[in-house]
């Protein structure tokens, strides 16, 4: 039996190691082939769920067709949840090292990653979004520096850091991972109910 050639989604990301994350963790059974283009997009501000729609929308106006979108935040309790979504700007100025000594004056270190996945069918299409969580700690900065923030979060029931870990057990329990299976089971049921 001849499998039918897959619709393409374009997931909106100028990086090589995410894009290969997420394909890797969507598998082959994602009803959609993923590519990825890099995009401009402007820097919304507001909530992690407003965020996510209106950068998902955007997306879906300049591609006109099947687009994701990613949105990542890193939230300290200590800080009341910042930096939140504009962890990508702290750690541009801060790095890793940076972000573990913001916590240096309070006691309490534990933070939480934050991914949300939103997919828009296309232009003026409704946006679905997809969130995982992983709670952990800020610690001091261990392993490669090739991916972010991943050498200072250390995730609960864990001795590593992201970085320190390897890809195969990070990509299988991450924020970013428990996202994509949310949207993977949902593209799964529809698949199943469309048959």
């Amino acid at each position: 039996m001849a499998v039918s050639a897959r619709k393409t989604v374009v997931f909106v990301t100028g990086n090589a190691k995410k894009l290969e994350e997420v394909v890797h963790i969507l598998g082959d059974q994602f009803p959609y082939k993923v590519v990825s283009k890099k995009i401009d997009l402007p820097e919304y501000q507001g909530e992690p769920d407003e965020i996510s729609i209106q950068k998902c929308k955007e997306a879906a106006r300049q591609i006109d067709g099947p687009v994701m979108v990613e949105d990542t935040c890193l939230c300290f309790r200590a800080l009341g949840g910042l930096p939140g979504p504009y962890i990508k700007w702290f750690l541009a100025q801060l790095k890793p090292e940076g972000l573990h000594k913001l916590l240096a004056g309070f006691e309490d270190k534990s933070a939480w990653a934050l991914c949300t996945f939103a997919f828009c069918a296309g232009k003026d299409e409704p946006v679905q979004l997809f969130r995982g969580k992983i709670e952990g700690m800020i610690v001091e900065p261990r392993g490669p520096p090739e991916f972010g923030w991943d050498p200072c979060f250390e995730p609960d029931g864990y001795d590593k850091t992201y970085a320190e870990l390897p890809k195969e057990v990070k990509n299988s329990m991450s924020h970013r991972y428990q996202a994509l299976a949310a949207m993977s089971e949902h593209f799964a049921k529809i698949n199943r109910t469309s048959q």
